[in-house]
C-alpha cells in the first residue's frame, strides 16, 4: 500500500467530490494521505477536517505558514500552529520553506518566518516539511543553521541538485518526489532520484497540484501517486511493491505512524 505525504484535501478543488476522491485514493492503493493545511484559513480547523472523515482510515495532517504567507506570520498565529500540532493526527510543521520564484511575500519576512517555525518545530519535536524554490543554498544554510539536531523532516516535491538532497539527508532528511518526476523534461530529478538512497525516498502528490503524466494539466489527486510510484520504480530499478514498501517504511520512521 502506498502513503501520499503531501496532498492539499482541504482545496476549494476538492469541496464538491472529496468522498469521492478518497474513494478513488483507496482502490488505487493509498493507504495513508498527510495533507497538508498552510494558509490561515486552514490552520485552526484542520482537525476537524480529518475528524470528519474519519471513516476513511488513516488520515493525518502537518500545519505550518507557507512562504507565499509569510507576510501574515505573527506570535498569534505561530500560537495556534503550537495549540494545533498537539493533536494526535498532526504529524509535522509545514509546509514552510522559502519561495524565491513567486515572492508572494517579501523575502525579508519569508526568511524570519522560516527560521521561527524551524525553532518552534525543533522545540516541540515534530519533523518539517519544507518548500522550496529558486532559495536552495540559503533553504540548507538556515537548515544547518536551525535545525541540526532536530527531528529531521522532509523535501517536499524535490527539484533541487544532488548536493542538495545530501546536505539535507546529513541533517536527517527524506526526500520527496510528485508529479514532475513524470515530466519528460525531468530528466535531472530522475538522476537525483537515482543517486538517492532508498530509505530516504519518499513520494507525493502535491494534490490538487502537479499531475503526472498522463494526467498533466488536470486536477490532481492522491489516486494518481500510483503513477508517481511506477516512474520512481522504473528510475531506481525497484518494483512497485518495493518503492510501495519502501516508502511507506520511510514515512513510518520519520513520522512514527501509521
Amino acid at each position: 500500500m502506498l502513503i501520499d505525504s503531501h496532498a492539499h484535501l482541504d482545496s476549494p478543488d476538492f469541496q464538491e467530490d472529496l468522498e469521492a476522491v478518497l474513494a478513488r485514493a483507496h482502490e488505487s492503493g493509498v493507504a495513508s494521505i498527510l495533507t497538508i493545511g498552510c494558509v490561515q484559513e486552514s490552520i485552526g480547523s484542520l482537525t476537524t477536517f480529518m475528524e470528519n472523515l474519519d471513516s476513511h482510515g488513516h488520515l493525518y495532517g502537518a500545519v505550518g505558514v507557507h512562504p507565499h504567507d509569510a507576510r501574515f506570520y505573527s506570535q498569534a498565529l505561530e500560537a495556534l500552529i503550537i495549540d494545533v500540532i498537539g493533536h494526535p493526527k498532526i504529524l509535522g510543521w509545514g509546509e514552510i520553506g522559502l519561495d524565491f520564484h513567486y515572492d508572494n511575500s517579501p523575502r525579508e519576512q519569508q526568511i524570519e518566518a522560516f527560521r521561527n517555525q524551524l525553532r518552534c518545530a525543533r522545540d516541540v519535536a515534530k519533523p518539517v516539511i519544507i518548500h522550496c524554490r529558486n532559495a536552495e543554498q540559503l533553504t540548507c544554510q538556515i537548515l544547518e543553521e536551525e535545525f541540526a539536531g532536530g527531528p529531521g523532516g522532509v523535501l517536499h516535491c524535490f527539484t533541487g541538485d544532488l548536493d542538495m538532497a545530501e546536505r539535507c539527508i546529513e541533517l536527517g532528511f527524506y526526500i520527496s518526489f510528485g508529479g514532475i518526476l513524470t515530466f519528460p523534461k525531468a530528466t535531472d530529478i530522475r538522476e537525483s532520484a537515482l543517486q538517492i538512497p532508498a530509505q530516504r525516498l519518499l513520494i507525493e502528490t502535491d494534490s490538487p497540484y502537479l499531475a503526472p503524466v498522463p494526467f498533466r494539466g488536470k486536477r490532481n489527486e492522491p489516486a494518481y501517486l500510483a503513477r508517481v510510484a511506477d516512474i520512481l520504480a522504473q528510475v531506481c530499478g525497484m518494483t512497485h511493491e518495493e518503492v510501495a514498501d519502501t516508502t511507506s517504511e520511510n514515512f513510518t520512521r520519520l513520522f512514527g505512524q501509521p
